[in-house]
Protein backbone atom coordinates (compact mmCIF):
# COMPACT_ATOMS: atom_id res chain seq x y z
CA UNK A 1 0.00 0.00 0.00
CA UNK A 2 1.11 3.85 -0.84
CA UNK A 3 1.76 5.41 2.17
CA UNK A 4 1.36 9.48 1.13
CA UNK A 5 3.68 11.60 3.17
CA UNK A 6 3.05 14.97 2.41
CA UNK A 7 0.82 18.49 -1.43
CA UNK A 8 -2.15 20.65 -2.64
CA UNK A 9 -4.79 23.18 -2.78
CA UNK A 10 -8.56 23.06 -2.76
CA UNK A 11 -10.30 24.01 -5.94
CA UNK A 12 -13.89 25.41 -6.27
CA UNK A 13 -13.23 24.44 -9.95
CA UNK A 14 -12.64 20.90 -9.76
CA UNK A 15 -15.68 19.62 -11.40
CA UNK A 16 -15.45 21.92 -13.53
CA UNK A 17 -12.03 21.40 -14.85
CA UNK A 18 -12.18 17.26 -14.65
CA UNK A 19 -14.71 17.38 -17.09
CA UNK A 20 -12.99 19.81 -19.88
CA UNK A 21 -10.33 17.22 -20.01
CA UNK A 22 -7.80 17.76 -22.36
CA UNK A 23 -7.67 15.09 -24.89
CA UNK A 24 -4.96 14.26 -27.41
CA UNK A 25 -6.85 15.71 -30.48
CA UNK A 26 -6.98 18.70 -28.02
CA UNK A 27 -2.95 18.66 -27.73
CA UNK A 28 -2.39 17.99 -31.36
CA UNK A 29 -4.54 21.55 -31.83
CA UNK A 30 -2.68 23.65 -29.15
CA UNK A 31 0.69 22.34 -30.75
CA UNK A 32 -0.49 24.12 -33.80
CA UNK A 33 -1.81 27.08 -32.46
CA UNK A 34 1.61 27.76 -30.29
CA UNK A 35 3.12 29.55 -32.94
CA UNK A 36 0.47 32.67 -32.14
CA UNK A 37 -0.33 33.00 -35.61
CA UNK A 38 -4.27 33.13 -36.88
CA UNK A 39 -5.26 29.36 -38.15
CA UNK A 40 -8.57 28.69 -40.23
CA UNK A 41 -11.05 25.94 -38.81
CA UNK A 42 -11.17 24.36 -42.03
CA UNK A 43 -6.97 24.10 -42.09
CA UNK A 44 -7.27 22.52 -38.35
CA UNK A 45 -9.64 20.39 -38.80
CA UNK A 46 -7.89 18.97 -42.22
CA UNK A 47 -4.70 18.34 -40.07
CA UNK A 48 -6.51 16.18 -37.31
CA UNK A 49 -9.06 14.56 -39.29
CA UNK A 50 -12.21 16.52 -37.55
CA UNK A 51 -15.33 18.14 -38.45
CA UNK A 52 -15.03 22.46 -37.94
CA UNK A 53 -17.66 21.89 -35.25
CA UNK A 54 -15.43 19.19 -33.83
CA UNK A 55 -12.57 21.66 -33.90
CA UNK A 56 -14.54 24.29 -32.13
CA UNK A 57 -15.68 22.11 -29.41
CA UNK A 58 -12.32 20.63 -28.46
CA UNK A 59 -11.10 23.88 -28.61
CA UNK A 60 -13.75 25.36 -26.06
CA UNK A 61 -12.11 22.51 -23.74
CA UNK A 62 -8.75 24.15 -23.93
CA UNK A 63 -9.98 27.58 -23.27
CA UNK A 64 -11.79 26.16 -19.66
CA UNK A 65 -8.52 24.55 -19.11
CA UNK A 66 -6.93 27.93 -18.25
CA UNK A 67 -5.81 28.74 -22.24
CA UNK A 68 -7.21 32.21 -23.37
CA UNK A 69 -8.19 31.76 -27.25
CA UNK A 70 -9.47 34.18 -29.62
CA UNK A 71 -11.69 33.66 -32.45
CA UNK A 72 -12.21 35.96 -35.65
CA UNK A 73 -14.32 35.60 -38.26
CA UNK A 74 -12.54 34.97 -41.47
CA UNK A 75 -9.41 34.58 -39.82
CA UNK A 76 -9.87 31.25 -37.35
CA UNK A 77 -8.60 30.94 -34.21
CA UNK A 78 -5.48 32.21 -32.28
CA UNK A 79 -3.81 31.46 -28.62
CA UNK A 80 -3.65 35.39 -27.07
CA UNK A 81 -0.63 33.59 -24.78
CA UNK A 82 1.43 30.66 -26.44
CA UNK A 83 2.71 28.05 -24.20
CA UNK A 84 5.72 26.15 -24.45
CA UNK A 85 4.73 22.84 -24.16
CA UNK A 86 7.41 20.28 -22.47
CA UNK A 87 9.75 18.65 -24.32
CA UNK A 88 11.85 15.25 -23.03
CA UNK A 89 14.54 15.83 -25.37
CA UNK A 90 14.70 19.57 -24.46
CA UNK A 91 14.70 18.21 -20.90
CA UNK A 92 17.41 15.64 -21.58
CA UNK A 93 19.87 17.73 -23.32
CA UNK A 94 19.69 19.97 -20.31
CA UNK A 95 19.80 17.61 -17.75
CA UNK A 96 23.14 15.89 -19.50
CA UNK A 97 24.39 19.59 -19.54
CA UNK A 98 23.76 19.44 -15.41
CA UNK A 99 25.40 16.35 -15.85
CA UNK A 100 22.35 14.21 -14.08
CA UNK A 101 21.74 12.65 -17.58
CA UNK A 102 22.45 9.26 -16.82
CA UNK A 103 20.96 9.19 -13.46
CA UNK A 104 17.64 10.20 -14.36
CA UNK A 105 15.41 9.07 -17.77
CA UNK A 106 12.67 11.77 -18.44
CA UNK A 107 9.29 10.91 -19.94
CA UNK A 108 6.68 13.70 -20.99
CA UNK A 109 3.30 13.26 -21.96
CA UNK A 110 0.44 15.59 -22.96
CA UNK A 111 -2.56 14.08 -20.19
CA UNK A 112 -2.14 11.80 -17.68
CA UNK A 113 -4.74 10.93 -14.65
CA UNK A 114 -2.20 11.59 -12.61
CA UNK A 115 2.02 11.19 -12.59
CA UNK A 116 2.26 9.53 -9.15
CA UNK A 117 -0.58 7.43 -9.84
CA UNK A 118 1.30 5.92 -12.98
CA UNK A 119 4.60 5.41 -11.41
CA UNK A 120 2.83 3.82 -8.41
CA UNK A 121 1.12 1.58 -10.93
CA UNK A 122 4.71 1.02 -12.77
CA UNK A 123 6.23 0.25 -9.65
CA UNK A 124 3.57 -3.01 -8.97
CA UNK A 125 5.91 -4.61 -12.44
CA UNK A 126 9.32 -3.21 -12.82
CA UNK A 127 11.81 -0.52 -11.16
CA UNK A 128 10.95 3.02 -11.01
CA UNK A 129 14.05 4.28 -9.83
CA UNK A 130 15.01 7.42 -11.47
CA UNK A 131 12.51 7.64 -13.33
CA UNK A 132 11.04 11.15 -13.87
CA UNK A 133 7.77 11.90 -15.70
CA UNK A 134 5.77 15.01 -16.53
CA UNK A 135 2.17 15.73 -17.66
CA UNK A 136 1.23 18.96 -19.28
CA UNK A 137 -2.28 17.77 -17.72
CA UNK A 138 -3.42 15.92 -15.24
CA UNK A 139 -7.22 14.89 -14.63
CA UNK A 140 -6.88 14.01 -11.30
CA UNK A 141 -4.09 15.56 -9.91
CA UNK A 142 -3.73 14.61 -6.29
CA UNK A 143 -2.08 16.50 -3.38
CA UNK A 144 -1.87 15.73 0.57
CA UNK A 145 -5.24 14.18 2.26
CA UNK A 146 -6.63 13.20 -0.76
CA UNK A 147 -7.30 16.71 -2.50
CA UNK A 148 -6.87 17.68 -5.68
CA UNK A 149 -4.64 19.45 -7.43
CA UNK A 150 -5.10 22.62 -9.58
CA UNK A 151 -3.09 22.76 -12.84
CA UNK A 152 -3.28 24.97 -15.85
CA UNK A 153 -2.33 23.47 -19.28
CA UNK A 154 1.01 25.02 -20.50
CA UNK A 155 1.24 27.25 -17.81
CA UNK A 156 1.76 24.76 -14.14
CA UNK A 157 4.97 21.92 -13.99
CA UNK A 158 3.21 18.37 -12.86
CA UNK A 159 5.86 16.06 -12.38
CA UNK A 160 6.85 12.67 -10.45
CA UNK A 161 10.00 11.36 -9.88
CA UNK A 162 10.68 7.15 -8.82
CA UNK A 163 13.36 6.59 -6.44
CA UNK A 164 14.64 3.28 -4.51
CA UNK A 165 15.89 3.35 -0.70
CA UNK A 166 17.20 0.76 1.06
CA UNK A 167 15.28 2.13 4.51
CA UNK A 168 11.62 2.04 5.27
CA UNK A 169 8.93 4.38 5.89
CA UNK A 170 10.61 5.51 9.40
CA UNK A 171 13.68 6.95 7.65
CA UNK A 172 11.61 8.45 5.43
CA UNK A 173 9.56 10.63 7.61
CA UNK A 174 11.55 14.20 6.72
CA UNK A 175 11.90 13.51 2.78
CA UNK A 176 9.74 15.85 1.80
CA UNK A 177 11.18 18.61 3.90
CA UNK A 178 14.79 17.46 2.28
CA UNK A 179 12.64 17.35 -1.42
CA UNK A 180 11.33 21.07 -0.23
CA UNK A 181 14.94 21.98 -0.12
CA UNK A 182 15.78 20.90 -3.45
CA UNK A 183 12.81 22.65 -5.17
CA UNK A 184 13.75 25.96 -3.44
CA UNK A 185 17.57 25.67 -4.39
CA UNK A 186 16.40 24.60 -7.57
CA UNK A 187 14.02 28.03 -7.88
CA UNK A 188 16.95 29.77 -6.76
CA UNK A 189 19.33 28.96 -9.30
CA UNK A 190 17.31 29.82 -11.65
CA UNK A 191 16.88 33.56 -10.61
CA UNK A 192 13.38 33.09 -8.30
CA UNK A 193 14.42 35.47 -5.13
CA UNK A 194 12.62 35.29 -1.68
CA UNK A 195 11.44 31.15 -2.39
CA UNK A 196 10.48 29.85 0.99
CA UNK A 197 9.32 26.83 2.61
CA UNK A 198 6.43 25.99 4.40
CA UNK A 199 6.26 22.67 7.13
CA UNK A 200 5.73 20.14 5.89
CA UNK A 201 5.41 20.40 1.69
CA UNK A 202 4.55 23.74 0.66
CA UNK A 203 6.27 25.73 -1.72
CA UNK A 204 5.45 29.66 -0.39
CA UNK A 205 6.44 33.31 -1.54
CA UNK A 206 5.76 35.86 0.67
CA UNK A 207 3.44 33.65 2.42
CA UNK A 208 1.22 32.63 -1.26
CA UNK A 209 1.82 28.88 -2.28
CA UNK A 210 3.48 28.53 -5.44
CA UNK A 211 3.79 24.85 -5.42
CA UNK A 212 3.49 21.67 -3.17
CA UNK A 213 5.15 18.22 -2.77
CA UNK A 214 3.36 14.71 -2.23
CA UNK A 215 5.44 11.67 -1.17
CA UNK A 216 4.12 8.64 -1.59
CA UNK A 217 5.95 5.33 -0.09
CA UNK A 218 5.78 1.68 -1.04
CA UNK A 219 7.84 -1.26 0.67
CA UNK A 220 8.59 -3.37 4.31
CA UNK A 221 8.05 -1.19 7.42
CA UNK A 222 11.96 -1.68 7.46
CA UNK A 223 12.78 -1.55 4.05
CA UNK A 224 13.67 -1.66 1.19
CA UNK A 225 11.36 1.26 -0.32
CA UNK A 226 10.11 2.60 -3.44
CA UNK A 227 9.36 6.21 -3.41
CA UNK A 228 7.52 8.13 -5.93
CA UNK A 229 8.24 12.15 -5.22
CA UNK A 230 5.86 14.62 -6.93
CA UNK A 231 5.95 17.95 -6.85
CA UNK A 232 3.36 21.01 -8.19
CA UNK A 233 4.28 24.38 -9.54
CA UNK A 234 2.45 27.64 -10.81
CA UNK A 235 4.39 29.07 -13.53
CA UNK A 236 1.79 31.45 -15.12
CA UNK A 237 -1.72 31.03 -13.50
CA UNK A 238 -4.57 33.08 -14.83
CA UNK A 239 -6.46 35.38 -12.31
CA UNK A 240 -9.78 33.07 -13.75
CA UNK A 241 -7.62 30.08 -11.91
CA UNK A 242 -7.04 31.79 -9.18
CA UNK A 243 -10.09 32.90 -7.97
CA UNK A 244 -11.33 29.42 -8.07
CA UNK A 245 -8.54 28.18 -5.40
CA UNK A 246 -9.40 28.62 -1.46
CA UNK A 247 -6.09 29.34 0.00
CA UNK A 248 -4.04 32.34 -1.66
CA UNK A 249 -1.27 31.61 -4.64
CA UNK A 250 0.96 32.89 -6.52
CA UNK A 251 3.22 31.93 -9.57
CA UNK A 252 6.81 31.85 -10.71
CA UNK A 253 6.09 34.97 -13.44
CA UNK A 254 4.70 37.19 -10.41
CA UNK A 255 8.25 35.70 -8.45
CA UNK A 256 9.88 37.06 -11.68
CA UNK A 257 8.38 40.46 -11.88
CA UNK A 258 8.02 42.36 -14.97
CA UNK A 259 11.11 42.55 -17.33
CA UNK A 260 12.37 39.27 -16.19
CA UNK A 261 13.30 36.99 -19.33
CA UNK A 262 10.67 34.32 -19.66
CA UNK A 263 10.41 31.14 -18.45
CA UNK A 264 11.50 28.03 -20.27
CA UNK A 265 10.11 25.22 -18.40
CA UNK A 266 11.65 22.45 -19.63
CA UNK A 267 15.06 24.20 -18.54
CA UNK A 268 13.39 25.09 -15.28
CA UNK A 269 12.24 20.87 -15.32
CA UNK A 270 15.54 19.70 -15.90
CA UNK A 271 16.84 22.14 -12.88
CA UNK A 272 14.21 20.87 -10.57
CA UNK A 273 14.82 16.97 -11.58
CA UNK A 274 18.73 17.28 -11.35
CA UNK A 275 18.55 18.87 -7.77
CA UNK A 276 16.17 16.34 -6.29
CA UNK A 277 18.37 13.50 -8.40
CA UNK A 278 21.36 14.99 -5.87
CA UNK A 279 19.28 15.11 -2.68
CA UNK A 280 17.44 11.82 -3.18
CA UNK A 281 20.93 10.75 -3.27
CA UNK A 282 22.67 12.33 -0.23
CA UNK A 283 19.16 11.48 1.71
CA UNK A 284 19.90 7.56 1.17
CA UNK A 285 22.86 7.82 2.84
CA UNK A 286 22.52 10.47 5.86
CA UNK A 287 18.91 10.46 6.07
CA UNK A 288 16.82 14.77 6.75
CA UNK A 289 19.69 15.45 9.44
CA UNK A 290 22.65 17.41 6.86
CA UNK A 291 19.26 18.59 5.36
CA UNK A 292 17.85 20.48 8.87
CA UNK A 293 19.71 23.55 9.02
CA UNK A 294 19.24 24.58 5.62
CA UNK A 295 14.89 23.87 5.90
CA UNK A 296 14.66 26.01 8.57
CA UNK A 297 16.76 29.00 7.09
CA UNK A 298 14.36 29.11 4.57
CA UNK A 299 11.37 27.93 6.89
CA UNK A 300 8.00 30.77 6.22
CA UNK A 301 7.46 30.30 10.20
CA UNK A 302 10.33 29.89 11.91
CA UNK A 303 10.38 31.50 14.95
CA UNK A 304 6.70 32.60 14.83
CA UNK A 305 3.41 32.27 16.68
CA UNK A 306 1.36 29.72 15.02
CA UNK A 307 -1.39 27.46 15.86
CA UNK A 308 -1.38 24.24 14.35
CA UNK A 309 -4.74 22.21 13.45
CA UNK A 310 -5.20 18.80 14.13
CA UNK A 311 -6.41 15.82 12.03
CA UNK A 312 -9.23 15.54 15.22
CA UNK A 313 -10.46 19.46 14.73
CA UNK A 314 -7.77 20.13 18.05
CA UNK A 315 -5.61 22.82 17.96
CA UNK A 316 -2.17 23.68 19.49
CA UNK A 317 -0.48 26.95 19.63
CA UNK A 318 2.94 28.19 20.61
CA UNK A 319 6.16 29.20 18.49
CA UNK A 320 8.17 26.73 15.98
CA UNK A 321 11.14 26.63 17.25
CA UNK A 322 12.13 24.35 14.39
CA UNK A 323 12.69 20.89 13.14
CA UNK A 324 14.55 17.72 14.83
CA UNK A 325 16.89 15.52 12.84
CA UNK A 326 13.60 12.89 11.79
CA UNK A 327 11.96 15.77 10.24
CA UNK A 328 9.32 16.45 12.70
CA UNK A 329 8.42 20.01 13.66
CA UNK A 330 9.05 21.39 17.45
CA UNK A 331 6.78 23.94 18.77
CA UNK A 332 7.52 25.66 21.95
CA UNK A 333 5.30 26.42 24.59
CA UNK A 334 7.19 28.49 27.30
CA UNK A 335 10.07 26.05 28.49
CA UNK A 336 8.23 22.94 27.04
CA UNK A 337 8.70 21.31 23.63
CA UNK A 338 6.18 19.01 21.81
CA UNK A 339 7.37 17.83 18.45
CA UNK A 340 4.72 17.17 15.31
CA UNK A 341 5.17 14.56 12.46
CA UNK A 342 4.66 15.19 8.88
CA UNK A 343 1.11 14.22 7.46
CA UNK A 344 -0.84 14.71 10.71
CA UNK A 345 -1.68 18.78 10.62
CA UNK A 346 -1.19 21.57 9.01
CA UNK A 347 0.32 25.21 9.82
CA UNK A 348 -1.36 28.37 10.04
CA UNK A 349 -0.11 31.94 11.19
CA UNK A 350 -1.21 32.78 14.74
Amino acid sequence: MAIPIGFCYPSKAYQRQSKSVLTPLGFSLLRQLSDGAFHSGEDLAAQVGLTRARVSQVLKHAESAGLALERIKGRGYRLLETPDFLDAKAVRAALSERGAGRRVTVEVVDQLDSTSSELLRRSQKRDIHGVALAAEWQTAGRGRRGRVWTAIAGGSLTFSLGWGFEQGAGFLAGLSLAVGVAVARALESEGFRGVALKWPNDIVHRHLKVGGILIEVNGDALGPSTTVVGVGLNVRLPASARKDIEVPVTDLASIAGRGAKEIDRNELLAALIAELASVLEQYAKDGFAPFAAEWQHRHAYQGKPVTLLLPDGATVAGKVAGVDASGALVLADGPRRARFLSGEISLRRA
